[in-house]
């Protein structure tokens, strides 16, 4: 993502960013309720919603957004609700800060936004652990330009060539307008390549 859609971002976090709307969606609380507590990677983690629903269920967490006033608004909103969780800002082709391995990396809207959906496929392969799961939402580019936003379907083609196998998917509508889903892959359990 360029420079000026970096700022774009964080200044609306100085307003109510519409993609924020404080809510954990019914996905995550299925996940959670079918798969055991571990280390959670929340990508793009934003003001934290999610962050403090993985925490307050056991999971031991650990978010990253680009936007600094997003995890400052996050850090305020953790400490309110009394759970731990580790933030800072990062950026999700690099995840410069990230060690060990995650048994969950959620990303709701990060992937199907980024230019160099490579690198954030080599580094995700590089933290999630053999096994591990990756919840994704995101919206769907269903025109013919690769440069409208969304996930075109080369880019659902760059995950399929990976070491990660798709669970299920969940069509939608962000909205009421924009196409999009729910994806759920998990790693094979080889080492990472």
């Amino acid at each position: 993502m360029n420079l000026l859609r970096r700022f774009q971002f964080n200044l609306r976090y100085f307003g109510s960013p519409p993609w924020d709307s404080g809510i954990t969606p019914p996905e995550l609380f299925e996940f959670i309720r079918s798969h055991p507590a571990g280390r959670a990677l929340d990508i793009g983690c934003g003001t934290g919603t999610n962050v403090i629903t993985l925490a307050k269920t056991g999971w031991q967490v650990t978010g990253f957004d680009f936007a600094p006033r997003a995890i400052r608004i996050a850090q305020r909103k953790i400490k309110k609700a009394g759970a731990q969780a580790a933030l800072f800002t990062d950026d999700a082709t690099r995840m410069k800060k990230i060690t060990g391995k995650f048994d969950l990396a959620l990303d709701m809207g990060c992937f199907h936004n980024l230019e160099n959906k490579v690198d954030y496929l080599n580094q995700l392969d590089r933290v999630l652990a053999p096994h591990g799961f990756w919840l994704m939402y995101g919206f769907l580019n269903q025109t013919e330009d690769p440069a409208a936003p969304g996930m075109a379907d080369s880019d659902l083609g760059l995950i399929s060539a990976r070491a990660f196998t798709l669970l299920s998917r969940q069509n939608g509508f962000d909205q009421g307008s924009r196409p999009s889903a729910w994806f759920l892959y998990q790693k094979d359990g080889q080492a990472n390549r």
